[in-house]
């Protein structure tokens, strides 16, 4: 029997985590010796307990702090310092990291210093930092396979392409909850009801990131870095049944797409087993009873989200990184109770206008533009309140 493939899971508390324990649960080939989470201390000791796992840590050090007090099987790390040592320490082969925003880039970092294959559900990661990240694993060998419906899509319809045989790449997006409705129907929406996603249980900033495109937006950027795809290639397409995952459009005009059903343990175990199927216990489409596909164009006047990303994207330099601090900042904001749904874009658009892009030269220069980015949305968010 072949040895087992040591896996780190960063983000263990959330819904990808949860997935991929579940996934390595049933696979003979992965051996968990790690987790993490941002603040979830009883629910993470309960899992390290449950999958006799020696290593945990936690982002917040006073859950941390906690977390060391009930648990002393094993080791306890803290704070943003904690999770990168984690990473360090933890001697794994394949790190998945379901840590959600900003704070998963120093981990990421970490991860591919060191020639640790990735597998990223961290999709800000890329969006900040983007070409450094890429060029990273480049040079030290390490792999990255996304863990994202769309992004495993086109992963796999890619492989085996000859170069220059690719012309377009499409992400589909459904379209969130409001799909359908015009800028002025959203005015008064409340968090329950952008929470209220017609297809995927994620997290909530990122449901809302669903709600208002931004989700779609990142994806772009996502797909940019993982695939070298030009911007004015990559297209996203509203697909509110969610069963078309990824385009790809040939040279020579013709199409091919991925199908599959709405359920992220696809996604989830591609990436886990080195971007190769491997068996899982569900039931494939009927083609037959699902009967029809339908195709809708984005609209960016009701979700001006998008427009802001992909413009942010082709801008380059620290743009990106600032888009994805204020949106962060915004969409926390709104979750609280202190920002109306269409006010989201307009944060973002403020922030973007007074933080003009810089050159990204190191890393340090990005985390310097992510705190800029989050004082002046702080800011702008304050005075519409």
């Amino acid at each position: 029997m072949p040895e087992r493939k040591r896996l780190l899971v960063l983000g263990s508390t959330g819904s990808i985590g949860v997935q991929a324990l579940d996934v390595c649960t049933g696979s003979d080939e992965l051996e968990l010796v790690g987790l993490s989470a941002e603040r979830s201390g009883e629910t993470l000791v309960a899992q390290a307990r449950e999958h006799g796992v020696e290593r945990i840590a936690l982002a917040d050090e006073h859950a941390a702090a906690r977390a060391s007090e009930a648990w002393t099987d094993g080791s306890v790390y803290g704070g943003a310092e904690g999770l990168v040592r984690l990473v360090l320490e933890a001697r794994a082969d394949l790190v998945l990291n379901a840590l959600v925003g900003s704070a998963g880039l120093a981990p990421t970092v970490a991860t591919l210093g060191e020639g640790i294959d990735l597998a990223l559900a961290n999709k800000e990661s890329l969006v900040v930092g983007g070409e450094l990240v890429t060029a990273l694993a480049e040079a030290t060998g390490a792999r990255i396979v996304p863990v994202d419906s769309e992004h495993t899509a086109l992963h796999q319809l890619l492989a085996g392409q000859p170069p220059g045989s690719v012309h377009a790449l499409t992400i589909t997006a459904s379209g969130g909850p409001f799909r359908g409705r015009t800028q002025a129907e959203l005015a008064d929406v409340t968090v329950t009801e952008a929470l209220a996603h017609p297809t995927w249980a994620m997290g909530g900033k990122i449901t809302i990131d669903s709600a208002t495109l931004m989700n779609k937006g990142l994806e772009l950027m996502e797909a940019h870095h993982l695939f070298g795809t030009p911007y004015e290639r990559i297209e996203v397409v509203v697909h509110p049944q969610s069963l078309v995952h990824g385009l790809i459009t040939l040279a020579d005009g013709a199409m091919l797409a991925h199908l599959g059903p709405p359920d992220m343990r696809i996604a989830i175990s591609y990436a886990l087993h080195g971007g190769e199927s491997a068996g899982l216990a569900i039931e494939p489409l009927d083609l037959a009873a699902i009967g029809r596909l339908e195709f809708e164009p984005v609209d960016l006047d009701a979700f001006p989200c998008l427009r802001l990303a992909r413009a942010a994207a082709v801008q380059g330099g620290t743009a990106p990184c600032v888009l994805n601090a204020a949106n962060e900042i915004a969409v926390h904001a709104f979750l609280e109770g202190g920002l109306r749904f269409v006010e989201i874009p307009g944060v973002i658009e403020r922030v973007l206008s007074e933080l003009p892009a810089a050159p990204v030269e190191a890393f340090e220069s990005l985390y310097e533009a992510d705190r800029l980015a989050r004082e002046v949305a702080t800011e702008a968010v304050a005075s519409l309140r």
